[in-house]
């Protein structure tokens, strides 16, 4: 009978898999998630440990989630774990070249508002989820961007945002539309009093990137430091303990934007992130040129944002149809 209980070397190997992904400052999301398909892995294996694997027992794993009809980019992540479980903690390359069934990458075009429907969904929203929209919108943030933002990122003098560590662990400036600048200085005047509550009573105190607490010990409190929208609670933190005031969770802005398109009547299926492709498109709709576009998206290659030229020569934007052509007359 198998043993399905683990052994002594599983837990180990998990802490030394967290430690690891600690030193090298990768985000708790990404560290739950290349935990989740490690320890997955294992169980797929019967607790084997994977010192004792070869490439053909990873191939079996990931072919075994290519038959689950799992998207490409979640298979991708599964591999990704592993590579990092070999490379990084057991520190050995890979056991053999692995040759596994890859999942479909479907091409699809994203979804794409008019400017209409981006407001009708807004004006719909309640704060602070509407000025995230908003910025989500105005300035083509990833929605983690945006909640991730700190203070000192917004600059109102010169209107711009500057993205810290984004996809790809990149900085990048973006703009600041006109149309947040009011709203967004009178919620960090509200920010900053709660964040001043927060202070009196010895909190305050907000997660640092990097260990920079550790180096700059009283930054953590500083107000350029804070969250832009924080959560409208204190929690403690999983990794250090200390209870702190994080940002927002972002489901309920999906859950909040899922609604008002729903009440806006709007047949599309639109998420927080639907306002970014939104973003692109209405630029290029606008004259203004691919790179630049790419550059604000924050696009590594400039094929990514080709996708919105696709979505433009959709319809009647670019294209009109022989049925509209009036025929002549008799």
């Amino acid at each position: 009978m198998a043993n399905n209980q683990p052994d002594n070397k599983s837990p180990k190997l998990i802490d030394q898999v967290r430690l690891i992904m600690r030193r090298n400052h990768y985000s708790i999301r990404t560290e739950k998630t290349y935990i989740q398909w490690i320890v997955r892995f294992i169980h797929f294996h019967q607790m084997k440990h994977p010192r004792d694997m070869d490439h053909t027992h990873i191939e079996a794993f990931l072919n075994d989630l290519a038959r689950q009809n799992v998207t490409a980019s979640t298979q991708n992540q599964a591999f990704s774990a592993i590579l990092f479980l070999y490379r990084r903690v057991l520190q050995q390359d890979m056991p053999g070249p692995v040759q596994a069934l890859r999942a479909k990458k479907p091409q699809r075009l994203p979804t794409v508002m008019t400017r209409t429907e981006v407001w009708q969904v807004i004006n719909r929203l309640a704060d602070p989820h509407q000025l995230i929209a908003t910025l989500l919108y105005g300035s083509g943030l990833r929605l983690m961007e945006c909640l991730r933002l700190r203070v000192k990122d917004i600059d109102f003098a010169q209107r711009h945002i500057i993205v810290r560590r984004g996809k790809g662990d990149k900085d990048r400036i973006t703009i600041l539309p006109d149309q947040a600048r009011t709203p967004l200085q009178k919620h960090l005047k509200r920010v900053k009093a709660l964040h001043q509550k927060d202070l009196a009573p010895g909190y305050g105190a907000v997660y640092l990137p990097h260990a920079l607490d550790r180096k700059y010990p009283n930054a953590n409190r500083e107000w350029l430091w804070q969250y832009v929208f924080p959560s409208h609670k204190l929690s403690v933190d999983p990794r250090s303990g200390q209870v702190r005031r994080h940002h927002v969770d972002e489901s309920g802005l999906r859950k909040a934007v899922r609604k008002s398109a729903q009440q806006a009547g709007l047949t599309k299926r639109v998420s927080p992130h639907t306002f970014r492709h939104s973003f692109a498109t209405h630029l290029l709709e606008n004259g203004y040129d691919i790179r630049t576009i790419q550059e604000l998206m924050g696009h590594n290659d400039v094929s990514t944002t080709m996708i919105y030229t696709h979505v433009l020569n959709r319809g009647g934007l670019a294209v009109r149809s022989p049925a509209d052509h009036h025929l002549p007359a008799d």
